[in-house]
Parts: structure tokens; C-alpha cells; sequence
């Protein structure tokens, strides 16, 4: 049964009670027995209304009921339907940050792009320019004799030659053989005999002490090569001034017609009697480069200069380690009582004879007391 047909059902159920008026007039004369009979009546009425009143209360419980039930269901679905939402509102600070990294990415891609199609582009100048024919300023070789076996014939060998200063009152002894310059470190204390000859008689007493040096170990360079700098070769020995040379090769390659540029610095290495001329604009040593040599008339003639690229090195990592020279021999207290002449031959004459351990001597330097000296120092191929 709906709740429509329970509320018909009770409204059919209802019954009108008549009122006075209608009571008074259905019958003139109302004895004790109707009178009964009408109370019953009335009492099957008020069950009935009072069993009407009942079911109203137990509906409209079941609807109050019902009501809280669709209520409950109503706010359950609604919190579920705000959890939903909960999660797309956190996510959403989460999606604008992924997509600023991506924006951010894509940015950093085409910096990466650009960063590369650069350093591609040094790479290939820097391949041109090591290609160009020549790549190094002339020089002038000799043979001097020296005959090696072949082995290496491209190896390109870099001999140490180290510089030490040598004091005042004291020699260095270079023997043939080792195993004397041993035995003369193992002596130490040496008394030379002088040379009555020399107007000096007596003996002087010199110590003996190992001669120690620092070798490299290891060495890297940082080449770098400059562009806008050209090394100028080949050029001839005339009688002008440093200034005068630099002023006349700055003046032609200062010129456009000759493909210069203004010049911003010159400099004439010492070394070499190369000359480095840097310029203010790109692109000018590049394209002297390519000519590999350039006519350049210096007074009243012209001579053929070579034109190659300037690099620039510099000491990265040096490693030292401390050697000691298996046939040198230091000598230290020599008192400046001989003419240095005179000292250095009583020095080679007592350090020759086998009786004083001594043997074959190789090369002899002496500084007089009072006087300094460098002593070079080159590798032993021997």
C-alpha cells in the first residue's frame, strides 16, 4: 500500500458525526435503549478514529524515517562527491609545476641546441685552421753528427735541460763512468794537491757531495689558439732596429688592400726572431692564415714571410721528482788561493788518478770564490 492509499484509506474510514441540531430533529422521542445503542455506536467510531490516529503516527514515523534515511544517503554522497574533488584540487598544483618544467625543459633543449651548433661551428674553424699548410714557422736545422738507431723515426722528443746556479768556491766534476764519481762520494773529504808550478805549495780540502735535481715527471700543457693573431716566419736579417721592423710590418699589414686590419698589439719574440701580430677585428688572421705566405717589401726589397697560426701554451700541471746525477759530483770549499786556471787544472789532475778513486775526467766547471755561474744541465744519451 502507498502512502496515498494509507491517507485515503483513512480518510474513507472517517465517519461524520451528526451535530445537535441533526440529533434533535432525526427523532422526536429517544428512549434509554436507542440512547445505548448510539453510545456504542459512537465508541466503534472513537476505536476507529483513535486505530486512524495510530496508523498516521506509525506513517508518519516511517516517513521521518525514510526522510532521515535519503538525509544520511544524501550527505554520503555528497562527501564522497568532495573526496573526488579533493584529490583534482591537490593535483592541480602538481600539473601547473609539471607543466612549468616541461616549458622549462623545452627551453633548456633549445639552449642545448644552440650551445651545440656553436661549439660544432669552433670545431670545424679550429680543424680548418690546424689543416692550413704550413702549420709551423721555419726553422733552420743542422746535423751535427749525432747518429741514433731507428727507432721512432716519427717521434717528436723533448729533452729537459735544467739550469742550476752554481755559488762561488765550489766545482762541478762530470766523470765517464759512474762507478768513479761513486767512489768519489763515498770518500767525501778530498785533499788536492797543488802545483808547485802555480807558486802556490800545499794541499786545500774540498768535500765531495752528490749533485741533486728536480726532474718533471709529468707536464701538461693548455694550448689555446688565438684568432686574431698571425705568427710571422722567415724573416731576414737586416739592419734596422726591433721598433723599426715592427713599425714596417705593422704599417703593410695594417692595410686592407694587403688583407690586413688595424693592428692592436706586436711583439717580436726573442727567442725565435719570430714576430706575433695581433689584430682588432675577427676574421683578419684567418684569412692571412689561408695564404700560408705573403710577399712584404722591408726597404727597397721584397721577401717572401710565412704566415701561420699563433698558439698560446701554459703550464696546467707540472710534477717534479728529486734525481741524482749518477756522474756529477759537487765539490764545495775551495778557497781562492790560485789563479782560476791554475785550480782547475790541480782539480782535473788529482780527481784523474785511479790511487785517489778518481778516473777519467768528462767535463770540469769551477766558479772562483766571490762568483756565481749557471751550470746547464741536458739528458745524458750517452
Amino acid at each position: 500500500m502507498t502512502d496515498s492509499e494509507e491517507v485515503t484509506g483513512h480518510q474513507e474510514s472517517f465517519v461524520r458525526l451528526p451535530d445537535e441540531l441533526t440529533l434533535e430533529n432525526s427523532s422526536p422521542k429517544m428512549t434509554p435503549e436507542l440512547l445505548q445503542q448510539e453510545i456504542e455506536k459512537y465508541k466503534e467510531r472513537c476505536q476507529a478514529l483513535e486505530q486512524d490516529q495510530l496508523e498516521l503516527g506509525m506513517a508518519k514515523e516511517a516517513a521521518e524515517q525514510k526522510r532521515q534515511f535519503v538525509q544520511r544517503e544524501a550527505e554520503h554522497l555528497r562527501g564522497k562527491l568532495e573526496k573526488e574533488k579533493s584529490p583534482s584540487r591537490e593535483l592541480e598544483p602538481s600539473y601547473q609545476e609539471l607543466c612549468l618544467a616541461k616549458a622549462e625543459r623545452d627551453k633548456l633543449l633549445q639552449e642545448k641546441q644552440k650551445l651545440e651548433k656553436e661549439l660544432e661551428e669552433r670545431r670545424v674553424a679550429w680543424e680548418e685552421q690546424a689543416k692550413a699548410p704550413p702549420c709551423l714557422p721555419d726553422r733552420e736545422m743542422l746535423f751535427k753528427g749525432h747518429v741514433t738507431e731507428a727507432e721512432d723515426v716519427n717521434a717528436l722528443v723533448v729533452a729537459p735541460r735544467i739550469q742550476r746556479a752554481l755559488p762561488g768556491g765550489s766545482a762541478l766534476l762530470t766523470f765517464e763512468e759512474p762507478e768513479v764519481a761513486q767512489r768519489i762520494l763515498e770518500i767525501k773529504q778530498h785533499e788536492v794537491k797543488l802545483d808547485e808550478s802555480a807558486g802556490c805549495e800545499g794541499r786545500v780540502r774540498v768535500q765531495a757531495e752528490p749533485m741533486e735535481l728536480l726532474l718533471p715527471s709529468a707536464l701538461e700543457i693548455e694550448l689555446k689558439l688565438s684568432d686574431r693573431c698571425i705568427l710571422l716566419s722567415s724573416l731576414p736579417c737586416l739592419d734596422l732596429s726591433e721598433e723599426q721592423l715592427l713599425d714596417k710590418l705593422e704599417l703593410f699589414f695594417s692595410k686592407k688592400k694587403n688583407g690586413g686590419g688595424e693592428v692592436e698589439q706586436r711583439e717580436l719574440l726573442s727567442d725565435s726572431g719570430h714576430v706575433v701580430l695581433t689584430f682588432v677585428q675577427d676574421g683578419v688572421a684567418e684569412q692571412l692564415m689561408k695564404k700560408g705566405r705573403i710577399q712584404v717589401p722591408i726597404g727597397k726589397q721584397t721577401y717572401e714571410l710565412k704566415v701561420t697560426p699563433y698558439m698560446s701554451g701554459q703550464i696546467t700541471d707540472l710534477q717534479v721528482r728529486p734525481s741524482v746525477c749518477a756522474k756529477t759530483v759537487l765539490l764545495s770549499g775551495i778557497p781562492d788561493i790560485l789563479e782560476e786556471e791554475a785550480m782547475r787544472d790541480a782539480l782535473e789532475i788529482h780527481f784523474q788518478k785511479p790511487s785517489r778513486g778518481g778516473g777519467e775526467v768528462d767535463a770540469l766547471g769551477y766558479v772562483p770564490v766571490g762568483g756565481q755561474a749557471l751550470a746547464v744541465f741536458e739528458e745524458d744519451t750517452d
